[in-house]
């Protein structure tokens, strides 16, 4: 075989197709992150909700969008060479792959808003518990967040035609095990709740009030449906309404 026909085989062309793709993948990767870079993007989407996500990936939007265009070059020399080399039945092949971008399309916009839904969902938990000032109540947020996104990765595997069976019965065991563990860890919490209901209703002690839980005395600043804050000349306390409970109440008279 000479020189000429040793090129013109359908297997080194492929080979070519796919070593030149990789190289303008990686140019157009690079290129792109630069342009967005100088285009103030990094600025442009600073604080939102899927920068957020990203950036607690350990990624960025810009690097996202980078390396998206370099895998959509490297799918289409991919599926070029693929074709060239003639290693499948090329009208099948390509009816599939028709049938295949659009379910991949649909499985990437839902990984991109179940990001975004999971990042704000973090967010109005964090700020509805904000007042909260029990440690519990911190991880809830964090949760909540990651709790969705297993769901939205279930979604968007189940698009491209990934079995999710297996993971299905794993978010059933999840779900299971995060209330029976939840019950556990926060029982202090639920029944500061259930403590805090009775004492708003209730109001056996009232702001200005003088008050001693415990060891721990001093004027009554705040009442909310967990905690009750008091404060002393020098110190002021947070009391979980479950230690009021427990311990009981005193209210001075002056």
């Amino acid at each position: 075989m000479d020189a000429q026909a040793f090129v013109e085989e359908p297997a080194v062309i492929a080979v070519a197709v796919l070593v030149l793709g990789i190289i303008v993948g990686l140019i157009v990767g690079r290129l792109n992150r630069e342009l967005l870079t100088a285009a103030g993007v990094p600025d442009a989407v600073e604080g939102t909700p899927f920068e957020r996500s990203a950036q607690s990936l350990g990624t960025s939007t810009v690097q996202i969008v980078a390396r998206l265009s370099s895998w959509f070059i490297y799918g289409i020399a991919a599926l070029t060479a693929i074709h060239i080399a003639q290693l499948l039945d090329t009208d099948q092949f390509w009816a599939d792959v028709t049938l295949f971008l659009p379910q991949v399309f649909i499985a990437v916009l839902v990984l991109v808003i179940g990001f975004i839904i999971a990042d704000k969902a973090e967010l109005v938990v964090g700020e509805y518990l904000r007042s909260v000032k029990l440690p519990e109540a911190s991880i809830i947020p964090k949760v909540v967040k990651y709790s969705i996104l297993y769901v939205v990765i279930l979604i968007a595997l189940s698009q491209v035609g990934v079995h999710v069976t297996a993971l299905m019965i794993l978010l059933v065991v999840y779900t299971a095990g995060l209330v029976i563990v939840g019950a556990y860890a926060f029982k202090d919490f639920l029944v500061s709740s259930a403590v805090g209901i009775y004492l708003l209703l209730n109001q056996p002690y009232g702001i200005g009030d003088r008050i001693r839980v415990g060891d721990r005395s001093g004027i009554v600043q705040e009442v909310d449906i967990f905690v009750t804050i008091v404060e002393s000349d020098d110190e002021e306390y947070v009391i979980p309404n479950r230690q009021v409970f427990e311990e009981g109440i005193v209210k001075v008279r002056e």
